[in-house]
C-alpha cells in the first residue's frame, strides 16, 4: 500500500512540475498519469478488500497534491476574511476537482469489473472528459485545471486547438499516458512482442503526428493585414484600496493620463481593466453619471476612439424580472448588480456586457434555483440573494467604425466555447479585462495570461488583455505574446493588431468533443448501473 501511495504522490508532483507557468517541462504531462495508473493497476490485481474505496483514496491523494501545488494562490484571494478562516473555505476548490478526478478513476475500476482493460481505458478518458465538462458547466464551476490547459506554455504544440479546443489536448495527453502505461505493464506481464511493437508504433504516431501538424501550422501561419491601433492600460491600483481609499475620479484620471501618453489619432480602442470604474452606476441613467462624463471628456481628443472599461453597474425593475434580482429595502422595486464591461464612444450610444461566468460564492449563489426557498431569509437579513446578475448569451461590443470586440471579464477567459460564441457573432478581436492583483505576485496571474493564448489559437484572434494589477499583454493569432507588462507596474501598452473575420472549425462548432465524451460517459454509467442491478438480482 505504501508503494501505491508513493506512486500517487509522484504522479501529482510530475503533473505539477509540467503545469503552467513552468516552461520546458510540458513533456512531463505526457507521462504524469503513468505512476497513478500503475498504482490503480496494482490495487486491481491485489487481493485487498474494498478495492474501489482504496482506488478512490489513492487517486484523490495524487490529484490533491497536483491541484494544491498549482492553485495554491487561491488562498491569497480569500485570506482577507482572515488567515485562519480562509483555510477551510480554500479547501473547497482545492478538493472539489480532485474528488471529481478520483471519481473518474473509480468509475474506470467499476468498468474494469465488467469489460477488458482496453475498453475500460477508453471509458476512463470519457469519464475524465465528463468530469471536466461538468466542472465548467455547473454552478460550482472552476475549469482552471482542465488538462488541455497544460499545453499553454508550449502553445506551439497546441495549434490544432483551432479544430478541437482544449479538450483535444486532454484526449492527446491521456492517449499518450495510456500507451506508455500499456507498454510498461506489457513488460511487467511478459506481453507478446508483436503486441508490444504495435503499442510502441502507436505511441510514436500519436505523439509525432499531432505535434508535427501543430509545429507546421505554427510556422506557416500568416495573418491577413488588417491593422487597428489598440491601447491597454494597467493602472496598478492596489485591489484592497480600489474601493474607498482611492476616489473613483482619481482612478479614472490615472487611466486617462496613461492612455493620453501613448494614444494616437487613429487609436480605435482604449481597454481598461475589470473594476476600473468603482462607482456603482445606474445603467438607465449612465449618461448623467460622473465617471461616464469623465470618460467622454477624455474621448474628445480621440474622435474615433472607444473605451472598453470594467465597472460596477445596476439596473432597476418594477418586479423580480430575473432570478438574481433583489428587492429594495422598502420593497418598491427590484434590482440587479452587474460586473460589467462598458463600451463608451463619441456619441450617446453605450453598450453593456454583463459578466456571465461568475465565481461561485464570491459572485453567485451556487444552485440558486434549487435554493430559491432560502432567498426570503437572506432578504430579511439584508443580503443580496444572487450576488451578480448575468446574461444568458455572450455579446459583441462594436466601435463607431464597426469593429467588433469580444468582452471577456476575468476568469471567463477559461471558457473556450463562450468566447467562440461571441466571435461567431462578428467579433474581430478578444478584449480580456481582469484584476488579478487579489492573488498577489503568484503563478495565478501567469497561468491566467497563458490560458489566454489558447483562446487566441482557438479563434485565430488577437487577445488584448488589460489587467489592473496583473499582467497586461497583446497576444497574436497564433498565441505568441507580442508585448506584456511587468507585475505591479503602472503602464500602458500600444499595439497595431490585425483584425480577423474568418472563423475556425472550433469557433463554428464549439465544444463538440466534451459533449460527445460526456454523452459516452453517461452511457458508460448507465451500463454499469444495469449490470450492477442485474448481478444483484441474479445473486438473490
Amino acid at each position: 500500500m505504501k508503494k501505491n501511495i508513493l506512486l500517487s504522490i509522484f504522479s501529482g508532483l510530475l503533473l505539477w512540475v509540467a503545469w503552467p507557468p513552468t516552461h520546458y517541462t510540458t513533456i512531463m504531462l505526457l507521462i504524469g498519469f503513468v505512476p497513478m495508473l500503475v498504482a490503480v493497476e496494482n490495487i486491481i490485481k491485489s487481493d485487498v478488500k474494498s478495492k474501489g474505496k482504496k482506488i478512490f483514496h489513492i487517486a484523490f491523494l495524487g490529484f490533491f497534491v497536483w491541484n494544491v501545488l498549482c492553485i495554491y494562490w487561491v488562498y491569497n484571494a480569500l485570506k482577507i476574511i482572515g488567515p485562519v478562516t480562509a483555510i477551510p473555505i480554500t479547501l473547497i476548490p482545492y478538493s472539489l476537482g480532485p474528488v471529481l478526478m478520483a471519481t473518474a478513476c473509480w468509475l474506470y475500476y467499476r468498468l474494469r469489473l465488467k469489460a477488458n482493460r482496453t475498453i475500460s481505458l477508453v471509458g476512463l478518458v470519457c469519464f475524465w472528459i465528463g468530469y471536466e465538462y461538468l466542472h465548467q458547466s455547473w454552478d460550482l464551476n472552476f475549469p482552471w485545471m482542465t488538462l488541455g490547459n497544460g499545453l499553454a506554455t508550449t502553445h506551439q504544440w497546441a495549434q490544432w486547438y483551432e479544430y478541437t479546443g482544449v479538450y483535444g489536448g486532454t484526449i492527446w495527453i491521456w492517449a499518450i499516458n495510456i500507451l506508455v502505461f500499456l507498454i510498461y505493464i506489457g513488460l511487467r506481464e511478459s506481453q507478446a512482442k508483436t503486441i508490444r511493437l504495435k503499442l510502441i508504433v502507436s505511441l510514436v504516431l500519436v505523439f509525432i503526428l499531432p505535434l508535427s501538424f501543430s509545429l507546421y501550422t505554427y510556422y506557416q501561419y500568416q495573418e491577413v493585414p488588417n491593422p487597428s491601433n489598440i491601447v491597454v492600460a494597467q493602472p496598478n491600483i492596489d485591489p484592497y484600496e480600489k474601493e474607498g481609499t482611492v476616489p473613483s475620479a482619481e482612478q479614472i484620471n490615472i487611466l486617462t493620463k496613461l492612455c493620453d501618453s501613448i494614444g494616437q489619432r487613429n487609436t480605435e480602442y482604449f481597454i481598461w481593466p475589470e473594476t476600473a470604474i468603482v462607482k456603482d452606476m445606474d445603467e438607465d441613467r449612465i449618461r448623467t453619471e460622473q465617471p461616464y462624463l469623465q470618460v467622454k471628456r477624455f474621448l474628445e481628443r480621440f474622435k474615433n476612439g472607444n473605451v472598453i472599461t470594467g465597472g460596477e453597474t445596476h439596473k432597476f425593475y418594477v418586479n423580480r424580472a430575473t432570478g438574481t434580482a433583489s428587492p429594495l429595502e422598502d420593497g418598491s422595486a427590484f434590482y440587479d448588480r452587474f460586473s460589467a464591461a462598458i463600451n463608451i464612444e463619441n456619441s450617446d450610444k453605450v453598450q453593456f456586457y454583463h459578466k456571465s461566468r461568475l465565481v461561485p460564492g464570491a459572485e453567485s449563489l451556487p444552485f440558486g434555483n434549487a435554493l430559491s426557498f432560502i432567498k426570503p431569509v437572506f432578504e430579511h437579513l439584508g443580503g443580496a440573494t444572487g450576488a451578480y446578475g448575468m446574461q444568458s448569451e455572450p455579446s459583441v461590443l462594436y466601435s463607431q467604425s464597426g469593429i467588433g470586440a469580444t468582452p471577456v471579464i476575468c476568469y471567463e477567459s477559461l471558457w473556450g466555447e463562450w468566447v467562440a460564441k461571441s466571435v461567431r457573432q462578428g467579433s474581430q478581436f478578444i478584449a480580456v479585462i481582469t484584476n488579478d492583483g487579489w492573488w498577489g505576485n503568484t503563478s495565478g496571474k501567469d497561468q491566467h495570461l497563458d490560458y489566454a493564448k489558447l483562446r487566441a489559437i482557438e479563434n485565430r484572434r488577437w487577445v488584448c488583455q488589460s489587467a489592473n494589477t496583473g499582467i497586461s499583454a497583446f497576444i497574436n493569432g497564433r498565441g505568441d505574446i507580442v508585448q506584456q507588462s511587468k507585475w505591479w507596474v503602472r503602464t500602458a501598452l500600444k499595439q497595431d493588431i490585425n483584425l480577423n473575420n474568418s472563423l475556425t472549425f472550433y469557433t463554428e462548432h464549439g465544444d463538440y468533443l466534451p459533449k460527445t465524451g460526456s454523452a459516452l460517459a453517461v452511457l458508460g454509467m448507465i451500463f454499469l448501473l444495469i449490470r450492477i442491478k442485474r448481478n444483484s438480482r441474479d445473486a438473490k
